[in-house]
């Protein structure tokens, strides 16, 4: 796969005009994002090349990165958009850092995840189009339908009931909406930025704190996710709230085999953590939501 050239040149014009392209690489099996090593003048510059299908999920990301630029949240500059495009695209600030999931849990790294996050939650926000209210993780994906397709699951059903019996709980904050380890960027144990952010908008702390505490759980077992709730605390200055809830609609927000999410973890590092590992991790963070829901 080859990055057409009109959008090459798009991409230089915008970001460095006359610039000598250095490389070219697709980041995600070989295609977008595009990764654009450029130079000029001696020196030089790194940038991201999204190509979309569909407009909406850039228009998302546009709008969440500029909100992210006023607040001081990190995350990559937005260097230029094409929303009208054929196809449209955008160009972000290619950061240093990576974003694979370490072996071994860094309580330091969990902590900064939960304060990164708050910090995330400090900005109240109204939903908008471009930034849509947001109720639970991936939003844009109907895990419920998935379940339906899927064989019967007791404990996915009766999660699913319990989430469902309940109003959604918490104001309206900046949410990042696909918030895990995948999308963070450290060197050490430094966070850089927050990355990948198609699925922002609108809705409770929760949607994000309940990832990340099912993402955590899910790469190195329960206790993990309490690194990530004490972090979250610290930086808020306040206990979080309706934790529970939030962690039974994270673990609703996996398909249920654990589907492309294990392919999605193996490809960040963790190739030790095969479906079967991640399914029961799953449940049993689900259960333990779900004992602490009904006490």
């Amino acid at each position: 796969m080859t990055l057409d050239e009109r959008l090459q040149s798009w991409a230089v014009a915008a970001a460095a005009p006359g610039a000598d392209v250095m490389e070219v690489r697709g980041l995600r099996d070989g295609g977008s994002p595009w990764l654009l090593r450029l130079s000029s003048d001696g020196r030089e510059r790194g940038v991201v090349l999204r190509v979309g299908r569909d407009p909406a999920p850039l228009r998302t990301e546009v709008a969440a990165l500029r909100l992210a630029e006023q607040a001081g949240v990190s995350a990559p500059g937005l260097v230029a958009a094409d929303l009208d495009g054929d196809p449209p695209v955008i160009l972000i600030e290619r950061l240093a850092g990576g974003s694979a999931i370490p072996v071994h849990p860094s309580v330091a790294r969990l902590r900064a995840l939960g304060a990164a996050a708050a910090a995330l939650h400090a900005v109240p926000l109204t939903p908008a189009p471009a930034l849509p209210r947001r109720e639970r993780p991936i939003a844009v994906e109907d895990f419920a339908a998935l379940r339906r397709a899927a064989q019967p699951d007791p404990l996915l059903a009766e999660a699913e009931k319990a989430a469902n019996d309940r109003p959604v709980p918490g104001e309206n904050v900046f949410v990042h909406g696909d918030l895990w380890q995948g999308n963070v960027l450290w060197t050490g144990d430094n966070l850089v930025a927050l990355i990948d952010w198609d699925c922002a908008g609108a809705g409770p702390a929760g949607v994000d704190l309940g990832s990340l505490r099912c993402d955590a759980a899910l790469c190195y077992g329960l206790d993990a996710a309490d690194d990530i709730l004490r972090g979250w605390e610290e930086a808020a200055g306040r206990p979080a709230e309706d934790v529970a809830y939030w962690d039974v609609v994270a673990a609703l927000s996996t398909p249920p085999d654990m589907g492309w999410f294990v392919q999605a973890i193996n490809g960040q590092g963790r190739p030790d953590l095969d479906q079967q590992t991640l399914v029961r991790r799953r449940n049993e963070f689900v259960r333990a939501a779900l004992d602490r829901l009904a006490g």
